[in-house]
């Protein structure tokens, strides 16, 4: 079974589907028509890229495009432009999130699609009633207010707790939370977390996107992990996760 990745443009999302080919899996990714992809993905027997705007595909050809696949990964994010952060969509990730499930859920698949989405330390998991200062509480409500990427990152994880939840039959889903992301080269030590050990506006932990990548990547592939932390929103940190 193949695996669909969206937002494979992006600086994690292409750290992503290369962490899956290394691994042999097969992929589709639906990438804007502009975008720029790495040289060694064209022509990969493994690899089917579909150039189209999120925005403009239905329920129906996203249902076509999952037919075949197994898992889905989104990496989706805003551009840290202007445009990117207060233009239109404003609801990009929350918005495909929602087309993606009702795509999976029209297709009715017997064994229930597994769905990676990449979230934000930043997001607390209602679920679990995750402590949160006072401080931390105001910035956090001034970013929903003046910063639309927040609201949308809330949204998209909120989608899969409140609409999908812990026993639908067609989506059993993760929503990986990476704290300060930053680039390394190479995949290094790193931990998953069940809630934040940290403040991710006063005291920041960091996490590198190649590490979010193989750490999306192993829940996609590997059974064991991905039973330990499905209908969560694990946070990731590199082992040494100062920053500076």
């Amino acid at each position: 079974m193949k695996t669909l990745v969206v937002g494979a443009s992006g600086a994690t999302g292409k750290l992503l589907v290369d962490q899956l080919l290394a691994a042999g899996q097969h992929i589709k990714i639906v990438v804007r028509p502009t975008s720029i992809l790495p040289d060694h993905w064209n022509n990969n027997k493994h690899l089917v890229i579909i150039h189209k705007h999120i925005t403009e595909i239905t329920i129906e050809e996203m249902a076509e495009m999952l037919s075949d696949c197994g898992s889905v990964a989104s990496c989706l994010g805003h551009n840290l432009t202007w445009k990117g952060i207060f233009g239109k969509p404003r609801k990009l990730v929350a918005d495909t999130v929602t087309l993606l499930c009702k795509a999976i859920t029209k297709n009715a698949p017997q064994t229930p699609i597994r769905f990676v989405l990449m979230n934000t330390a930043g997001n607390r998991n209602k679920d679990m009633n995750e402590p949160v200062s006072m401080g931390q509480s105001v910035v956090i409500g001034l970013l929903r207010l003046l910063l639309p990427p927040h609201p949308d990152n809330e949204k998209s994880a909120d989608y899969l707790r409140k609409e999908i939840g812990q026993h639908n039959d067609h989506i059993e889903w993760v929503a990986v939370r990476p704290d300060t992301l930053i680039n390394e080269e190479e995949v290094s030590e790193y931990a998953l977390h069940q809630s934040p050990t940290r403040s991710a506006i006063f005291n920041p932990g960091k996490t590198s996107r190649i590490n979010v990548a193989h750490a999306i990547a192993r829940l996609i592939l590997e059974d064991k992990l991905w039973n330990t932390w499905k209908g969560q929103m694990p946070v990731i940190y590199n082992e040494n996760g100062q920053v500076g």
